[in-house]
């Protein structure tokens, strides 16, 4: 497992609940400068976090919890949204109190620092890596890419399929991939539709004549948009009462590669829970440099360069 996995990964491992377990393996870990994982239990008034450990109390000092915290460019809130999560740190220091009681002061920010310098620097544009989602906006999604560190996904680059919102796609704590979009000015940006398969690879799962399910994703004067797949959507006809956000029963009426199109006919909409699978990856490591959406045949071309 890479030791620079989004927080929480780490926490259920039996090597780090070895590490936590007594204070001469938390000793051992401080000495190897191991990364280890445990949850919060409580931001206090200080922004100190308290730190659940089986054989000590351990804190995490503000300015330690997290980088920019002491330069001001990261919000006390980024403390606060992480009680009752694991979180990463090193153990710093181990203090013993006149009861034989211990103290583990510990730093969240030094295992951000050395993920930067040694993992994330070191990434390029096209680099495959896998995320884990920490919170959803109209905008986009907000992923941890390693040891809590954050990136955004905008909401136009989570599928080809549009969306009205990144809950559509997502939810809170789920494990995804994303590919390194752009690294500059301190920040890495994401994208995320170019795993998901082209035009191509994703009609292949389909056949004329088949009745599937969809979800309606907008409803036009002309026509209604439903999503078969997150990077394919079909056109069907016109039907009334039908409504963003529905479940849709669909015949396929055609394929057409040189159109890059799907033409459907509504069989029935229903209002249902909103259901979500996890995604259906085409690539999930690796780099790529290219990537084509367009079909072979279409003069249409829709790509993206790395």
């Amino acid at each position: 497992m890479n030791k620079y996995c989004p927080e929480g990964e780490l926490f259920m491992t039996p090597d780090n609940q070895s590490c936590i377990k007594s204070i001469y393996a938390l000793q051992e870990a401080m000495l190897q400068g191991k990364i280890l994982e445990a949850r919060v239990l409580i931001c206090d008034n200080d922004h100190d976090l308290h730190i659940d450990l089986p054989c000590a109390k351990g804190i995490i000092p503000r300015e330690e919890g997290a980088l920019g915290i002491s330069e001001g460019t990261t919000k006390d809130i980024a403390l606060i949204t992480k009680v009752n999560k694991p979180v990463c740190f090193k153990v710093k220091q181990i203090l013993k109190d006149e009861a034989g009681g211990f103290t583990a002061i510990l730093s969240r920010r030094e295992v951000q620092e050395e993920c930067m310098e040694e993992f994330i620097s070191a990434l390029t544009p096209g680099d495959i890596i896998p995320a884990k989602v920490t919170h959803l906006e109209q905008f986009g999604a907000f992923v941890d890419i390693g040891c809590g560190i954050p990136s955004l996904i905008p909401i136009d680059a989570i599928s080809v399929s549009r969306i009205s919102h990144p809950s559509d796609r997502f939810q809170t704590g789920q494990d995804i991939f994303v590919v390194i979009k752009d690294i500059s000015g301190g920040r890495v940006w994401l994208s995320h539709k170019e795993l998901l398969g082209t035009w191509e690879e994703n009609a292949s799962r389909f056949n004329y004549g088949e009745t599937v399910s969809g979800i309606i994703r907008s409803v036009e004067d002309y026509g209604i948009f439903v999503e078969l797949a997150p990077n394919l959507a079909g056109l069907a006809e016109p039907k009334e009462g039908a409504a963003v956000g529905q479940h849709a029963s669909v015949y396929i009426k055609a394929l057409i590669p040189e159109k890059m199109k799907v033409k459907l006919i509504i069989v029935d909409v229903f209002n249902g829970s909103r259901i979500h699978r996890p995604p259906e990856y085409f690539i999930t490591e690796g780099h790529i440099s290219h990537w084509r959406y367009s079909s072979e045949l279409s003069s249409k071309v829709i790509e993206s360069h790395f």
